[in-house]
């Protein structure tokens, strides 16, 4: 079972999720999507043991054949070539990697080398695998080393696998969340949280993934959120109240199952309620 967490905005407790889910899950993994800022490490406190430089492939243009006849130029969608006084220039990190101006160039100038742009950390907490994927600094391209991250799955023995989806509904999420069999989306009780809870499910929706909705720092504002999901006809799958003493465990980056019974039963159940709901939704495919 491959279930991702993802929420419309950040902080609303993700990666608290997530982490507690594959702590109490037994034979899970944990990986982390959110490679801009991932955190997920500071809770499961993993030993890592394996890294791997991630990259793609950039243009390198030879001057000695190079023409300036533009076509490159003309076909590259991202704008990451420019014809300029008889020369061609190239600005890398724009360049999505799809390798087009190496086949559309006639003169056969263009060939491809690797830039890298990041690295996946590979290790174990409690026995249980831990994968994250960290982009460089000033780079903006993050689903490259996501769909890594999700590939690196079908190598995974676990039964359970924890995905930390980044936060929002861009290409990232996608990226991460397009193999699932299920989706958690986490939500606060705010008019902000109502707001992107509802892109996300539209998102969600949109790639027929079955997917159930779970309240953090939940108080008496949360019938917001009961009365959009029973109107969306989304099941809430557990409310994680608004404690003062959840956010000091949070803040330390302790586990907030760990020393709280009520709290981690319920993570329990959610793994149950995750599989039944898979199984209605496999009944009505």
């Amino acid at each position: 079972m491959i279930i991702s967490v993802l929420s419309g905005k950040g902080g609303t407790g993700k990666t608290t999720v997530a982490t507690n889910l594959a702590r109490v899950l037994d034979s899970a993994a944990y990986v982390d999507c959110d490679v801009e800022e991932p955190n997920g490490f500071l809770f499961l406190k993993p030993a890592l043991d394996v890294r791997e430089r991630v990259s793609i492939p950039v243009p390198s243009i030879s001057e000695e054949k190079c023409t300036a006849c533009g076509t490159c130029v003309e076909w590259c969608q991202f704008n990451a070539l420019a014809a300029v006084n008889n020369k061609v220039i190239k600005f890398p990190q724009l360049c999505h990697g799809c390798g087009l101006c190496s086949l559309v160039c006639p003169e056969k100038a263009v060939r491809e080398v690797p830039r890298e742009i990041g690295i996946i950390e590979t290790g174990t907490f409690n026995h249980s695998v831990f994968l994250h994927g960290i982009l460089n600094t000033g780079e903006p391209l993050a689903v490259p080393i996501i769909k890594r991250l999700v590939s690196g799955i079908n190598k995974i023995t676990a039964q359970h696998v924890v995905i930390d989806c980044p936060p929002g509904s861009s290409c990232s999420v996608i990226a991460a969340v397009e193999n699932s069999d299920c989706c958690l989306l986490v939500t606060e009780p705010t008019p902000f949280g109502l707001h992107d809870l509802a892109i996300a499910v539209e998102l969600i929706r949109s790639m027929n993934i079955p997917a159930g909705v779970i309240i953090n720092k939940a108080d008496k504002q949360s019938r917001m959120i009961k009365d959009y999901c029973t109107a969306q006809d989304i099941p809430v799958l557990l409310e994680i109240p608004f404690s003062k003493s959840i956010a000091a465990a949070y803040s330390r980056g302790e586990m907030i199952t760990e020393n709280n019974e009520v709290l981690e039963n319920s993570f329990k159940s959610l793994g149950i309620q995750l599989e039944a709901l898979i199984n209605e939704s496999s009944c009505y495919s």
